[in-house]
């Protein structure tokens, strides 16, 4: 993702369809967290799978207090290593995502431009089909009644139902425009033709419905056309996952037929590229008239997919709400971010959000300690969770039954519902084979997350014992090796050019005693450093190299005034496609907020950078707590 935390408000996405006049509301959030901006996008190298959601997953929104409550045992950064900051301001505080249009992501693509929603139209070669020459139009084949009925089918208020029109004059010509002109007119409609009592119909369905009547008719894709389509997604409130889930549904495809150099925030506005395999832009252009809080455009052909890590990074536009710094203390702050940078520490969002992180699960994992593993996951944790999930960890305790535990568990999609169903299939003496039902980037998830836990402390001790200067022993790459620096070299490097490793069997360690403090900090998880391959291949570690400061480039800020706390303060892609105008702002407001815009490359996080900026915690936790005195 493409990881990125005020706390998401959390809806079942691809459940309900609405038309664009149903706009959802970007209401203001008790529960702040600063989320997913993880990696920035970046390439699923070892260290950085992309993360799906984990057992701390929820699809519903919990109120104010119950996550409060939540949160009380929740981690803190100094629980994974988060202890240091480069600059030397005074910190001052802010509300961060109190609005989701608070955090907007633009990707940075692979030639170094940065993504924009900027057009809806139709690129020309989307219309050379070998029915362009027919004489009918395709308005004019459906009456208006037929019409009437495929939109209701079309806005999922008859979802599993169909209509059925019939051809009286019964040539494949006339059949052919009915199928076309249903598909072109109300996207996410899928057609057949039956035969009746000696008649034939057109039948129309929803693509995304559970008794969905066919398999999709083949397409004509002309050779000259690139076999991908790829297009900008602008996605307001939802994670990339759940907006290609969403359009999966209404073409009825698979979602691996979609490909992207990134998963992006869910509770932000985001703009990235995304390509799907022979899809005409004319069928994705008609989708935008029932999606919500989603907008496709910038159509064009290319004869390849994309990949993930593919891009450069991301361009951030951040608001911070209600800041109590004056201005020479931001002017400070930012002056430092783009001069000096931050330490690029892994955020908050890569360790979960419960009693039980997810670097002890990946702990339990590489000492081949897989009672524990099942323990962690599954038994009954303090803090508030949903019901069925209270439920389903008490019948566990209860009887170890995973059968009985499944049974309480209305969505088995989770991991603990995945990991159960595997006790239940292979029996709790082959639990390696049952995890391994849960998805491979699930399961990486855990042991990278330990990975990064030792990163980040280590590096804090780097610098609390060195600052920020080279010095002999340290790492720096040359290529893709690493080099020990000697005393001479240290002279004529700076911080910028500090590697550190995360632990793998394939990775150096710096000379200095920081070196031997990865050992002892292994050691004393009875992990051995010299032996970090282990007996199942996917969760054997080849380690990695990863900067220590990071500066980020495009580097701008404004402190502004407004009065009210609900209006947007930036101005998005969509609103100057709508030609709306852009946010008006009173130098006399009574609120003062920080907008910064920043670039960073891919595997780095933004909520490190906001953090040097503000000096504050950014763990749920502490954000959770701000918001609720805040807010009250």
């Amino acid at each position: 993702m493409a990881e990125s935390e005020p706390v998401p408000v959390l809806v079942a996405v691809g459940e309900k369809r609405l038309c664009p006049d149903e706009k959802e509301e970007d209401t203001p959030s008790k529960k702040q967290k600063v989320e997913n901006d993880h990696d920035n996008g970046g390439p699923p190298h070892q260290d950085e799978e992309e993360e799906a959601e984990g057992e701390e997953a929820s699809d519903g929104e919990e109120d104010g207090e119950t996550f409060a409550d939540m949160m009380k045992h929740g981690l803190t950064e100094q629980d994974v290593g988060i202890l240091k900051y480069v600059s030397d301001h005074e910190g001052f505080s802010g509300i961060l995502k109190e609005r989701y249009s608070d955090f907007v992501v633009h990707e940075i693509n692979k030639q170094g431009k940065v993504v924009h929603l900027d057009d809806l139209s139709i690129p020309p070669e989307a219309e050379e089909t070998p029915e362009a020459v027919q004489q009918p139009k395709e308005c004019d084949i459906l009456t208006e009644e037929q019409k009437q009925q495929l939109a209701e089918l079309q806005l999922f208020k008859n979802k599993e139902g169909n209509v059925s029109i019939e051809v009286l004059d019964d040539t494949k010509e006339k059949r052919t425009l009915v199928h076309k002109a249903i598909k072109t007119q109300f996207a996410g409609l899928e057609t057949k033709t039956e035969e009746k009592e000696g008649r034939r119909f057109i039948v129309a369905y929803h693509a995304a419905g559970k008794k969905a009547l066919a398999a999709p008719r083949k397409h004509f894709w002309p050779k000259n056309r690139g076999s991908f389509c790829h297009f900008v997604l602008y996605k307001e409130n939802k994670d990339t996952m759940d907006a290609i889930n969403v359009l999966s549904k209404f073409l009825r495809l698979r979602p691996n037929m979609f490909s992207y150099m990134g998963t992006k925030d869910k509770r932000a506005i985001t703009v990235q590229e995304i390509a799907v395999h022979k899809i005409t832009a004319e069928r994705l252009a008609h989708l935008n008239k029932c999606l919500i809080n989603l907008k496709l455009g910038n159509f064009n052909y290319k004869s390849h997919p994309l990949k993930l890590g593919e891009l450069q990074g991301n361009h951030f536009t951040v608001v911070i709400r209600n800041i109590s710094g004056t201005d020479e203390q931001v002017h400070q702050a930012m002056t430092s971010l783009g001069q000096t940078g931050f330490i690029n520490y892994y955020g908050m969002q890569r360790f979960g959000t419960t009693a039980v992180p997810t670097q002890h699960v990946g702990r339990a994992i590489l000492k081949n300690d897989w009672n524990e593993v099942v323990d962690l996951i599954l038994k009954p944790r303090p803090g508030a969770e949903k019901e069925f999930l209270v439920r389903c960890r008490e019948e566990w305790a209860k009887s170890q039954d995973p059968e009985a535990a499944l049974k309480k568990l209305p969505n088995k999609r989770c991991v603990e519902g995945q990991l159960l169903r595997g006790l239940s299939m292979y029996g709790k003496k082959n639990i390696v084979t049952a995890f391994g039902l849960i998805p491979r980037n699930n399961r990486l998830m855990y042991i990278h997350s330990y990975q990064s836990m030792v990163w980040n402390t280590m590096v804090s001790r780097r610098l609390e014992a060195f600052g920020l200067k080279a010095v002999e022993g340290d790492l720096v790459l040359r290529g893709t090796a690493a080099h020990v620096l000697s005393a001479e070299e240290a002279e004529s490097h700076t911080i910028h050019d500090i590697v550190m490793p995360l632990p793998g069997y394939d990775v150096i360690y710096p000379s200095h005693h920081i070196g031997k403090g990865y050992r002892e900090l292994l050691s004393a998880d009875k992990l051995d450093i010299d032996n970090m391959r282990h007996k199942v291949k996917d969760y054997s570690l080849a380690g990695a190299y990863r900067r220590v400061i990071i500066r980020p480039s495009d580097v701008s800020w404004e402190v502004i005034q407004y009065d009210d706390p609900r209006i947007s303060l930036v101005h998005t892609d969509f609103e100057k496609l709508e030609n709306k105008p852009g946010p008006v702002f009173n130098k006399e407001g009574k609120y003062r907020a920080l907008r910064m815009e920043f670039s960073l490359p891919s595997s780095t996080y933004a909520t490190m950078a906001i953090r040097e900026v503000l000096k504050l915690d950014t763990s749920i936790k502490k954000q959770t707590q701000l918001n609720t005195t805040w807010f009250n």
